[in-house]
């Protein structure tokens, strides 16, 4: 009986440690494993590439690593060798810029390629949150409701659109401002 207080200390820590280690390890993989494609991307000398698709991977890895000014120039690119690919694609490019460029605190061209991205394809509403947030950094509180509430007509269980929506109407939008909920790109 004596020892079972500092045994199940010790079992504890030992767990919270174990949970801990997995994490960062975790993270560590991943973060290596970006690190491994941008350099073998660089290598591939993707930058100068003929293909929209490889620009589009080579920008993704470039925003996860929080290289925004590299990422818009890539996908500025990309944009131009954008041809017969599917709207789809070009919906993804245009997002994905406009994520760049509202990281870098240009909201109003950040909301330009959110609206071409959702004119490219109407039901997308990674782009109307995106556009929303813009429109909100930028004071435009009815616009940004309009988006939210677009969002939840095509996807009506979406968090953030939700959360942003009960914000909005509660004149609490102000303080959530520096929280972003999801990736935007």
């Amino acid at each position: 009986m004596k020892f079972l207080v500092p045994q199940t200390y010790l079992f504890g820590l030992i767990g919270l440690l174990s949970i801990v280690a997995i994490l960062v390890g975790r993270q560590l993989i991943r973060v290596r494993q970006d690190e491994v494609k941008l350099i073998n991307l660089e290598k591939e000398n993707t930058d100068s590439s003929k293909e929209a698709s490889k620009l589009y991977e080579l920008a993704s890895v470039q925003l996860r690593k929080r290289l925004y000014p590299q990422a818009t120039s890539t996908l500025q690119k990309a944009l131009k060798l954008l041809t017969e690919e599917p709207k789809e694609a070009t919906a993804l490019i245009e997002n994905a810029l406009g994520f760049s460029l509202a990281a870098q605190d240009e909201f109003q061209s950040a909301i330009k390629h959110y609206q071409l991205a959702i004119k490219a394809k109407s039901d997308y509403p990674v782009a109307l949150n995106n556009l929303a947030f813009a429109q909100i950094k930028l004071k435009k509180k009815e616009e940004a409701y309009k988006a939210y509430k677009q969002v939840l007509e095509i996807d009506p269980e979406n968090k953030t659109a939700k959360k942003q929506i009960k914000m909005l109407e509660a004149g609490n939008i102000d303080s959530s401002l520096n929280q972003k909920d999801e990736k935007g790109f």
